[in-house]
Protein backbone atom coordinates (compact mmCIF):
# COMPACT_ATOMS: atom_id res chain seq x y z
CA UNK A 1 0.00 0.00 0.00
CA UNK A 2 1.47 3.33 -1.01
CA UNK A 3 -1.25 5.61 0.25
CA UNK A 4 -1.28 7.35 -3.10
CA UNK A 5 -4.54 8.90 -4.14
CA UNK A 6 -2.84 11.01 -6.81
CA UNK A 7 -1.44 9.78 -10.09
CA UNK A 8 2.11 10.72 -10.94
CA UNK A 9 1.53 10.46 -14.70
CA UNK A 10 1.51 14.25 -15.16
CA UNK A 11 4.67 14.85 -13.11
CA UNK A 12 8.24 15.30 -14.29
CA UNK A 13 10.77 12.68 -13.10
CA UNK A 14 12.01 14.76 -10.16
CA UNK A 15 8.49 15.27 -8.80
CA UNK A 16 7.68 11.58 -9.31
CA UNK A 17 10.77 10.60 -7.34
CA UNK A 18 9.92 13.02 -4.53
CA UNK A 19 6.32 11.81 -4.38
CA UNK A 20 7.49 8.21 -4.13
CA UNK A 21 10.05 9.08 -1.43
CA UNK A 22 7.34 10.87 0.56
CA UNK A 23 5.30 7.68 0.86
CA UNK A 24 8.30 5.41 1.52
CA UNK A 25 10.24 7.13 4.28
CA UNK A 26 10.49 4.28 6.78
CA UNK A 27 8.30 5.67 9.55
CA UNK A 28 4.60 5.50 8.74
CA UNK A 29 3.81 8.72 10.60
CA UNK A 30 6.24 10.60 8.38
CA UNK A 31 4.85 8.84 5.30
CA UNK A 32 1.47 10.30 6.23
CA UNK A 33 2.80 13.83 6.74
CA UNK A 34 5.03 14.01 3.69
CA UNK A 35 2.81 11.89 1.46
CA UNK A 36 -0.27 13.97 2.20
CA UNK A 37 1.62 17.20 1.59
CA UNK A 38 3.18 15.93 -1.63
CA UNK A 39 -0.12 14.64 -3.02
CA UNK A 40 -1.69 18.03 -2.45
CA UNK A 41 1.16 20.32 -3.52
CA UNK A 42 3.91 18.55 -5.49
CA UNK A 43 2.54 19.72 -8.83
CA UNK A 44 2.68 23.41 -7.91
CA UNK A 45 5.96 23.71 -5.99
CA UNK A 46 8.61 25.90 -7.62
CA UNK A 47 12.12 24.57 -8.20
CA UNK A 48 13.34 26.52 -5.16
CA UNK A 49 10.53 25.04 -3.04
CA UNK A 50 11.42 21.55 -4.32
CA UNK A 51 15.02 22.15 -3.26
CA UNK A 52 13.88 23.21 0.20
CA UNK A 53 11.40 20.34 0.43
CA UNK A 54 14.12 17.82 -0.39
CA UNK A 55 16.33 19.42 2.27
CA UNK A 56 13.53 19.03 4.82
CA UNK A 57 13.04 15.42 3.71
CA UNK A 58 16.76 14.87 4.28
CA UNK A 59 16.31 15.35 8.02
CA UNK A 60 16.13 12.26 10.21
CA UNK A 61 12.58 10.88 10.51
CA UNK A 62 12.77 10.60 14.29
CA UNK A 63 13.81 14.24 14.55
CA UNK A 64 11.07 15.34 12.14
CA UNK A 65 8.49 13.42 14.14
CA UNK A 66 9.63 15.07 17.37
CA UNK A 67 9.54 18.54 15.81
CA UNK A 68 6.15 18.10 14.14
CA UNK A 69 4.54 16.73 17.28
CA UNK A 70 6.12 19.43 19.43
CA UNK A 71 8.09 16.96 21.54
CA UNK A 72 11.23 18.93 20.73
CA UNK A 73 11.66 22.56 19.65
CA UNK A 74 11.99 23.21 15.94
CA UNK A 75 15.54 24.21 14.92
CA UNK A 76 16.00 27.66 13.41
CA UNK A 77 16.94 26.36 9.96
CA UNK A 78 13.48 24.76 9.60
CA UNK A 79 11.48 27.77 10.69
CA UNK A 80 10.29 28.54 7.17
CA UNK A 81 6.91 28.99 5.50
CA UNK A 82 7.37 25.76 3.53
CA UNK A 83 8.11 23.74 6.66
CA UNK A 84 4.98 25.19 8.27
CA UNK A 85 2.95 24.09 5.24
CA UNK A 86 4.39 20.57 5.46
CA UNK A 87 3.80 20.35 9.22
CA UNK A 88 0.19 21.45 8.75
CA UNK A 89 -0.46 18.06 7.14
CA UNK A 90 0.25 16.18 10.34
CA UNK A 91 -2.31 13.50 11.11
CA UNK A 92 -3.63 12.88 14.59
CA UNK A 93 -0.56 11.52 16.38
CA UNK A 94 -2.39 11.06 19.67
CA UNK A 95 -2.12 7.48 20.89
CA UNK A 96 -5.33 5.50 20.70
CA UNK A 97 -6.55 4.68 24.18
CA UNK A 98 -9.89 3.72 25.65
CA UNK A 99 -10.30 7.29 26.90
CA UNK A 100 -9.47 8.84 23.51
CA UNK A 101 -11.86 6.46 21.72
CA UNK A 102 -14.67 7.27 24.15
CA UNK A 103 -14.04 11.01 23.67
CA UNK A 104 -14.19 10.62 19.89
CA UNK A 105 -17.39 8.62 20.08
CA UNK A 106 -18.99 11.40 22.12
CA UNK A 107 -18.03 13.91 19.41
CA UNK A 108 -19.61 11.86 16.62
CA UNK A 109 -23.16 12.98 15.81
Amino acid sequence: MTGLARTSADLDPRRRRILYRCWHRGIREMDLVFGSFAEAEIGTLSDAELDEFEAIMGEDDHDLHAWITGARPLPDHLQTPLYERVAAYKPDFDPVTTTSLEARLKQTP
